[in-house]
């Protein structure tokens, strides 16, 4: 075993040599440094702001619905780890992706039927895209290559998924002109409890049939735009885009990568519109926040349209596709899931949310409160101050990652009422001082 090293040496090296996400090299702020993480909470190496451990609001990127370090999660790793780490996807298969994958056509919308099985949620983006352009392809129709989406959305980092992002005040402004050209509409009217705008439906109707000889897919985040604005809309619109979908002969992409697993306060967003994509995106808390796992569901249609091409296959297998410890921990972690009135405790969530944040609506500065499921937001109406806010939060003993004029919060289920309020008065207080 290598010396153990002190919190200042690990947090020069990381300084050093570590590239952070959405962060400069090197970094301008000092991440805080987690020793270890159990339940709701992170224990630091360090004390920061008079706190050696904190709450996390964020469910490491909406991941770890179940919470760290779960004895249930714990076994399931410890017993694959056992059998076997990995072994390649290309002509061998294992009973953990087995299983996971029926589990997922089992719990998703019918008619989906067809597991594709990635590393990450962007890559699961890529995956869903090619499926949609080959397609296309085998069908004899190659004109048929670029996608539609609206305004405020977030589809990932990597290549095909930045260029449905949305492409003005975005993290992807920078490859305008070098990205492929998609087409946009506005974004959804806010609300997810309001009535669709007739006209709104009117012009996504017209914009998909406009463009249908050229369109493969539509391609959204349903009822919740995530990292995009956190914005929430009506389930409505789901519908006029299936059914846009189908008048013009073009496929239907949902991104439930963030919504997926009761996020939202349905097992999948889609339910809330009572109908099912084409080709669907999960990820994150697939696997309950412990391992890199992604699937790309689709209909049997979609994959017997590829299968009649000149190109029969998919051309498409990362390395460590369907890694049965990944693969084995997704499978407990949706079990568990089950096992569980899952529905009520986000329900009682959403209900603490709202108590919890509606002190918020009195700062000066915040533009909106709202909350969706285990979803809060406190908007601003000016940028936030991220080093600010952070600290504000670490001083309540609670984790929150702000960003643009978003304070928000998106905590595991497994959160009890006193962590829960906890959460919501550090929200309110980097609201305050952010």
């Amino acid at each position: 075993m290598p010396e153990p090293l002190s919190p200042r040496e690990l947090l020069a090296l990381d300084r050093q040599h570590v590239w952070h996400p959405y962060g400069p090299m090197p970094g301008r702020a000092a991440p805080l440094l987690v020793e270890s993480a159990s339940g709701v909470r992170l224990r630091l190496a360090e004390p920061v702001e008079g706190q050696d451990e904190l709450v996390d609001g964020m469910s490491s990127w909406w991941s770890a619905v179940h919470g760290y370090n779960h004895p249930v999660l714990n076994d399931a790793a410890r017993g694959q780890l056992g059998r076997m780490s990995h072994v390649m996807f290309g002509g061998l298969t294992h009973e953990p992706a087995v299983r996971l994958a029926k589990r997922l056509v089992d719990i998703t919308p019918e008619p989906l039927e067809h597991v594709f099985l990635a590393d990450s949620g962007s890559v699961s983006v890529e995956v869903a895209v090619k499926m949609c352009l080959q397609y296309w392809r085998s069908l004899g129709k190659p004109c048929k290559q670029r996608l539609l989406t609206w305004r405020g959305g977030y589809h990932g980092d990597t290549w095909q998924p930045m260029s449905v992002c949305d492409p003005d005040g975005g993290m992807h402004e920078l490859w305008q002109g070098v990205l492929p050209r998609q087409i946009f509409a506005d974004a959804p009217p806010a609300g997810f409890d309001a009535a669709p705008d007739e006209a709104y439906a009117a012009q996504l109707h017209e914009l998909i049939g406009r463009h249908a000889e050229e369109l493969a897919a539509v391609i959204v985040e349903p009822v919740v735009q995530g990292a995009g604005g956190m914005s929430f809309h009506s389930p409505g619109y789901l519908r006029v885009l299936r059914e846009a979908c189908d008048a013009h002969d073009v496929l239907l992409v949902f991104d439930e990568i963030a919504t997926g697993f009761g996020r939202t306060g349905a097992l999948f967003a889609a339910e809330h519109a009572g109908i099912a994509p084409d080709v669907m995106c999960l990820g994150k808390a697939l696997t309950g926040g412990y391992l890199t796992l992604a699937a790309t569901l689709c209909t049997a249609a979609v994959a017997d349209g590829i299968s009649r091409g000149a190109l029969p296959v998919l051309a498409h297998g990362p390395t460590f596709m369907g890694n049965p410890l990944a693969a084995a921990v997704a499978d407990a972690s949706i079990e568990l899931l089950l096992s569980q009135d899952w529905a009520r405790e986000v329900k009682r969530i959403e209900t603490g949310l709202w108590e919890g944040l509606a002190p918020a609506r009195s700062h000066a500065g915040v533009r909106e409160v709202r909350v969706l499921g285990a979803i809060g937001v406190v908007q601003l109406d000016h940028e936030v101050d991220m080093a600010a806010a952070t600290r504000a939060a670490v001083r309540e003993g609670v984790w929150l990652r702000p960003f643009r004029d978003l304070i928000y919060t998106m905590p595991p289920y497994i959160t009890g009422d006193d962590d829960l309020a906890r959460i919501c008065a550090a929200v309110c207080a980097a609201a305050r001082e952010g």
